[in-house]
């Protein structure tokens, strides 16, 4: 398992045997459970890519504004994981709005909900509309985060998004 965080380079990492996999979900700056450390965790013996936009160094100060240059660099850092990636990850925490992850399920969602993969728990606060848009273009959901990391490992072996 290769485990990246933003804002670091991951391209020599990219090969089609290795699965990348980018970790959308709930960070709400900070106040959401670090999920994506105990997935990377899970998958220690996996030849998996993780992506994860979760950075060491944010910044909260950073102005969120196309001529900030940290903050640019992360969104485009994101933008271009979540292309580079063979599946997308959301794991939507209750208690969390995350706000950046619906804005990610809505890009994917209609255009390659193949690439998707939603965990949203009872209790996210738009959990309704989650299932709605999931239901209608087919993106596959497990029910916590046990289902989500079992379904990644199998991803990870066989290539197909297959409930666990």
């Amino acid at each position: 398992m290769i485990h990246i965080q933003a804002p670091q380079d991951y391209a020599e990492y990219l090969t089609s045997a290795r699965p990348a996999v980018f970790l959308g979900g709930s960070i709400e700056m900070g106040a959401a459970e670090r999920w994506q450390d105990a997935l990377a965790d899970d998958l220690q013996n996996e030849d998996v890519l993780l992506l994860n936009p979760r950075r060491t160094d944010w910044d909260a100060s950073w102005k969120q504004s196309m001529d900030q240059p940290q903050f640019r660099g992360q969104v485009e850092w994101e933008l271009q994981a979540l292309e580079d990636a063979d599946l997308i990850l959301l794991y939507l925490q209750p208690g969390t709005k995350s706000p950046i992850s619906l804005l990610e399920l809505g890009l994917y969602a209609k255009s390659a909900p193949e690439k998707l993969l939603v965990c949203c728990p009872d209790g996210f606060w738009r959990k309704g509309n989650v299932d709605i848009v999931c239901a209608r273009y087919g993106v596959q959901q497990v029910a916590d985060k046990a289902a989500l990391t079992e379904t990644l490992r199998i991803f990870v072996k066989t290539g197909q998004l297959e409930a666990a």
